[in-house]
């Protein structure tokens, strides 16, 4: 019995720090969602300073997500979690997304994501948006720079209209690790930040309903 509850700790241990890191840190809707700002602005400016012209390509995209991601590793059980933002260049509106993997993974340590997705068509924005996107096993498996110059070098097709800049303690990846990585909305940022615009007793009412157990 005691065996069976030491195996099962370490699985609880990391579920509740993948869930803890899938909401951005902080004690309101307001400063959660300022912290993904902080996170955008503070990723982006490292894409920048390594790659100077991506500010220039991101500015003509169709929109720009960028996300942060802990994945914790375990002998052979990887988890994931993470948050992010999605911005449509031309509406200049923010989408609040949530991020999430499982798998197989080897090793033991906390490994920490940056990516900044570029969307070069408003349709594949959309559907990311709007649908949801999945890293699948063959997007990764693919999802290698090719012999681009410039401040191309370093962007890895994800897939059609999308181009990936992960960002790693040494630089840009050669690959991306999505696999299995699933992409969604925020329901409960996303509302609050709709209801904004709304009439103040429906903005109350979704408020309460966003925030309810």
């Amino acid at each position: 019995m005691k065996r069976q509850i030491s195996r099962f700790v370490p699985v609880l241990a990391i579920l509740v720090l993948t869930t803890a890191c899938m909401t951005p840190p902080g004690d309101t809707v307001a400063s959660q969602r300022q912290t993904v700002h902080d996170m955008r602005r503070d990723t982006l400016s490292k894409l920048y300073k390594i790659r100077p012209g991506t500010r220039a390509i991101i500015r003509r995209a169709a929109g720009y997500g960028v996300f942060s991601n802990v994945n914790v590793n375990l002998v052979f059980l990887s988890v994931g979690a993470g948050w992010g933002i999605v911005r449509d260049n031309r509406t200049g509106k923010n989408t609040y997304m949530k991020m999430g993997s499982a798998g197989i993974g080897i090793g033991l340590g906390v490994k920490d994501f940056r990516g900044i997705f570029v969307f070069t068509t408003r349709s594949a924005m959309r559907q990311f948006v709007e649908s949801g996107w999945n890293g699948s096993a063959q997007a990764d498996a693919a999802a290698k720079t090719g012999k681009q110059g410039g401040a191309l070098a370093g962007a890895i097709d994800v897939a059609p209209g999308i181009k990936l800049y992960q960002i790693t303690e040494h630089g840009l990846a050669l690959q991306a690790t999505i696999q299995g990585t699933k992409f969604w909305k925020d329901g409960e940022l996303n509302l609050i930040s709709d209801c904004s615009r709304a009439r103040p007793y429906v903005c109350e009412a979704q408020t309460v309903a966003a925030i309810r157990p």
